[in-house]
């Protein structure tokens, strides 16, 4: 009884780590795989401890290659579909304007499509228009899929922005221009950084909408899917390793920043609160 009242009490705690765990085993798999020796193309199998493809993990110039398309691209559309996407998450929560709940609708529209449909849409849209398959293509398709998920991050970090701050600024004598710059943008930073993030990683994660738009450009997930058929090499393992521990940094990087913001936001209201009290009257 005791037992199954312990498993109750801490039934959500356990589903949670099984679920953590479900979602990490695959990726301590290509890690403990990076230290691999395989004895033949196929890195399937432990074989024995190594750390020589740690020593060079870009021996293969083909696979150095496709990953910096990858970040090429991830960066670039990181930049871009940020920019935009913040710019339509201002309009759609502080404005109102025709077609407004259209365009919600729009944004969450790229989101419950299969990637399958979207590439297809996109490939035959540069076909008809006579655009050259390349870095270009696939540029404008990341940015695309990309700006979705930027307007949902950032308009969730608008909808509990304190609009009374904005005022302050506009009352002292402020352009729109500076409210934004000092007020405005360093308040919802860490929305954007998140959704900066997001975008990189979704961008140089993508298979299905490069593969129909890459023409003879080769990213890093179109170069592992064409290895896969010969046997991939466990550099791919030890890059793929390198790129989550870099993810990993930068979001407890973001997370260290949000916390520190919070408290000193709650510093600032405790210090002007301790002022108002001791006010005379």
């Amino acid at each position: 009884m005791k037992a199954l009242r312990w498993l109750r009490e801490n039934s959500v705690i356990i589903i949670g780590i099984l679920v953590i765990f479900y979602m990490l085993a695959p990726i301590a798999v290509i890690a403990i795989f990076s230290f691999n020796d395989p004895t033949g193309r196929f890195n399937f199998e432990w074989v024995g401890f190594t750390t020589q493809y740690w020593q060079n993990p870009f021996a293969i110039s083909e696979l150095t290659d496709a990953l910096l398309v990858s970040i090429r691209l991830a960066f670039f559309t990181s930049i871009f579909a940020t920019m935009l996407g913040t710019l339509i998450a201002i309009a759609l929560v502080r404005y109102q304007f025709f077609g407004r709940r259209a365009a919600n609708l729009l944004i969450v529209i790229p989101l419950a499509t299969p990637e399958v449909v979207i590439g297809a849409s996109l490939l035959s849209m540069f076909l008809v228009y006579g655009a050259k398959l390349g870095f270009g293509t696939l540029l404008i398709a990341h940015i695309m899929f990309s700006i979705s998920f930027v307007v949902i991050v950032v308009r969730s970090r608008l909808i509990g922005f304190d609009r009374r701050l904005e005022e302050a600024s506009a009352d002292l004598g402020a352009s729109p221009v500076t409210t934004f710059r000092k007020v405005t943008l360093p308040l919802i930073a860490p929305g954007v950084a998140s959704a900066a993030m997001l975008s990189f990683a979704l961008s140089i994660d993508d298979f299905v909408i490069s593969n129909f738009n890459s023409g003879a450009e080769v990213t890093f997930p179109l170069y592992i899917f064409g290895a896969n058929q010969r046997g991939i090499p466990v550099e791919v393992n030890v890059i793929a390793t390198m790129l989550f521990a870099v993810t990993v940094a930068a979001m407890l990087a973001v997370i260290f920043q949000q916390r520190r913001a919070e408290k000193m936001a709650e510093k600032r209201a405790d210090d002007d609160g301790t002022k108002a009290i001791s006010i005379p009257v």
